[in-house]
């Protein structure tokens, strides 16, 4: 009942975590009505029945220890209740499976750019499987940006010089309007892109390179839509690793470290993504996306324990594309 009261005012629920969000939103709707009616309710009886008669003396009322119990226990009550739901909402929502399938996304002034694991790049439109979980691995080559899908009910800041993650699982097929939800200059309101949403034929026939056809809204009669799957050949496409492999070899990250456990001037690359990494201050960090961008940045920062800290830094040398392909190949170093 609580998804289908403000049905007209809110976006379509194009994935799962939207339905969730929606049905917290219009319980706090029919809360504050409930509570709305409860109090101005009382207020307008009491105008009545004790307004002021000649003559009549208001009874003295010492207080009620039981009702002030009950109007500190039900708000508190409500209040930790709505926390722990929305907490696990939240919780959900920022917690992509461990199977998702991963979409690198830049922001730049106006426009977004996505790459995909099998090599492929979009600018303005990101393709994505229907009912499969897919995780957004974002950044910025300039300034702040924020990755807004009303449709899927998620938005995440976009942050130069760093990785910030978002992931959904879009349930309806079709195209969903993805905004800049943070002002980040003169056509900020002009920095659109969509999600289109495949189904498994289709989404094989994309990743086959061979053409859909026309797209329609999320929303709209999706099976009228013409998809000629079988018009274009399969073209031979390099993967996103292999686009970091040859990023790996020009830039020269070979001659300091190793693909296959060897040690050199620096640590191996071997098995080091998702791996905990101890430093020489003894701290231990996980060497996920931000840990590898930082060490190509900034390799001062942090220096792994047992090495000198003798990497220069390759800051403005490689830039957003070449990152997220370079980190891709480190990350198929099993």
């Amino acid at each position: 009942m609580f998804n289908q009261a403000f049905a007209g005012t809110t976006p379509l629920q194009g994935s799962d975590i939207a339905v969730q969000w929606d049905s917290l939103y219009n319980f706090l709707v029919w809360l504050s009505i409930f509570f709305f009616v409860l109090v101005v309710g009382g207020m307008i009886y009491f105008v009545f029945a004790y307004r002021h008669h000649p003559g009549k003396k208001t009874q003295y009322i010492t207080g009620s220890h039981f009702l002030e119990a009950i109007w500190i226990a039900v708000p508190t009550l409500l209040l930790l209740g709505i926390f722990t739901w929305g907490y696990s909402v939240y919780h959900s929502m920022t917690q992509a499976p461990s199977d998702a399938y991963e979409i690198r996304a830049i922001g730049k002034q106006w426009l977004w750019t996505f790459q995909y694991d099998n090599g492929r790049t979009t600018v303005g439109e990101a393709y994505v499987p229907l009912n499969r979980p897919v995780k957004l691995i974002m950044t910025s080559e300039d300034v702040l940006h924020s990755f807004f899908i009303p449709n899927f009910r998620i938005k995440q800041d976009v942050v130069p010089g760093m990785y910030s993650s978002v992931w959904f699982t879009a349930t309806v097929p079709g195209k969903h309007q993805v905004f800049c939800a943070e002002y980040c200059g003169t056509s900020h309101s002009g920095m659109l892109a969509k999600i289109i949403a495949l189904n498994d034929e289709q989404w094989e026939a994309w990743n086959n390179h061979k053409k859909l056809g026309a797209i329609p809204e999320a929303g709209s009669d999706f099976s009228s839509s013409s998809s000629d799957l079988s018009a274009s050949r399969v073209v031979a496409q390099v993967s996103l690793a292999e686009q970091g492999r040859a990023v790996y070899e020009t830039k020269g990250c070979l001659a300091c470290h190793s693909v296959d456990g060897t040690q050199k001037v620096g640590p191996t690359h071997k098995g080091l993504f998702g791996s905990s990494v101890e430093m020489a201050d003894g701290k231990v960090l996980i060497a996920d996306e931000n840990y590898i961008r930082t060490h190509i940045e900034n390799p001062q920062k942090n220096t792994v324990k047992g090495f000198n800290p003798v990497m220069p830094t390759f800051k403005g040398l490689i830039n957003e594309t070449e990152m997220n392909a370079l980190i891709a190949y480190i990350k198929s170093l099993k």
